[in-house]
């Protein structure tokens, strides 16, 4: 198939690499570079980088809505167009230029968590699985026709990260099945009474409420690992928190309270204590706390807001 693809993060680099291997890939759409660090250095996608390793034309429109743009995507002829990660409002005129439309790769098992953060979402929840679905897009928030789904299990040790790499390997074989088969597939339409929201994450999620039950923040952790990362404040400080053990067991003490122990970092929750297991002060690597432990100390009875 002649595919046009589009996408923008680390998560959309293995699809667009299995359709190079499978199909003719003639234009790929993503997000403009921006300027990044001190120096404002240009910073193209991993999209971009990957395509242009590859030979491929790239193109990156501030928007789909204007009529030349749209004129644009149409010349290029092509059978179907590809979306995983893309971050622009797909509309109408551009969901409709091919014969076999727009498939997108979606990071969660639809109708659950429409939306921008399905991964980290989907953890945070506390769900058992997860996985992909490809869709057929419409003009609603991911609310298209599923034509194949692939499922993984969330494990009390999935993290952000693990799930992201394992979905995006999962899309990049799915959707390689899908355009093998695009005639034979029957669309499944989805039941909005099971729909549920994925809101993007805002920076302000990032610090930890330890008025928050401990299980709830144990699995917060998990979800923002690596990115955004949760953390928190002592002594004008950041802290990155990367991992932690939640505890079943109260101090009696204020919500936040660094709790006296002979264990490590122990905080006292809303319900529970949590253990930080994995930190990383301002500016240093990531270690074990017990390492962190043994050049710093917090003040035990502190309450970190």
């Amino acid at each position: 198939m002649k595919v046009v693809f589009m996408g923008t993060p680390d998560f959309s680099v293995p699809v667009l690499e299995a359709l190079v291997k499978h199909h003719e890939v003639v234009c790929v759409y993503t997000r403009a570079p921006k300027e990044a660090g001190r120096g404002h250095k240009e910073t193209k996608t991993p999209v971009h980088l990957f395509a242009e390793q590859h030979g491929i034309e790239v193109r990156t429109p501030k928007t789909l809505r204007l009529e030349d743009e749209q004129v644009a995507f149409r010349a290029l002829n092509a059978d179907v167009a590809i979306v995983a990660a893309y971050g622009l409002i797909l509309p109408q005129p551009i969901l409709e230029a091919f014969p076999y439309g727009c498939i997108n790769v979606h990071a969660s098992l639809l109708p659950r968590w429409r939306g921008a953060a399905p991964i980290q979402r989907a953890i945070e929840a506390g769900d058992e699985k997860s996985g992909v679905t490809i869709m057929q897009m419409d003009v609603g928030l991911d609310t298209g026709d599923m034509l194949l789904k692939g499922e993984v299990d969330i494990t009390p040790e999935t993290t952000g990260e693990i799930l992201h790499d394992a979905l995006s390997a999962i899309g990049a074989g799915l959707i390689i099945e899908v355009l093998d088969n695009i005639d034979k597939i029957k669309p499944e339409k989805q039941d909005d009474a099971l729909s549920c929201y994925a809101a993007k994450i805002e920076k302000s999620e990032s610090k930890l409420d330890f008025s928050c039950p401990a299980e709830e923040i144990e699995r917060k952790v998990r979800a923002f690992n690596p990115y955004p990362a949760t953390y928190f404040e002592y002594e004008g400080e950041r802290f990155k928190v990367l991992e932690v053990e939640a505890l079943d067991a109260d101090s009696g003490m204020e919500c936040g309270a660094i709790v006296p122990n002979d264990t490590g970092l122990l905080i006292q929750c809303g319900q529970g204590m949590i253990l930080v297991l994995k930190i990383q002060r301002q500016g240093k690597k990531v270690m074990d706390t017990d390492e962190l432990l043994r050049g710093f100390s917090f003040a035990e009875g502190t309450i970190l807001e």
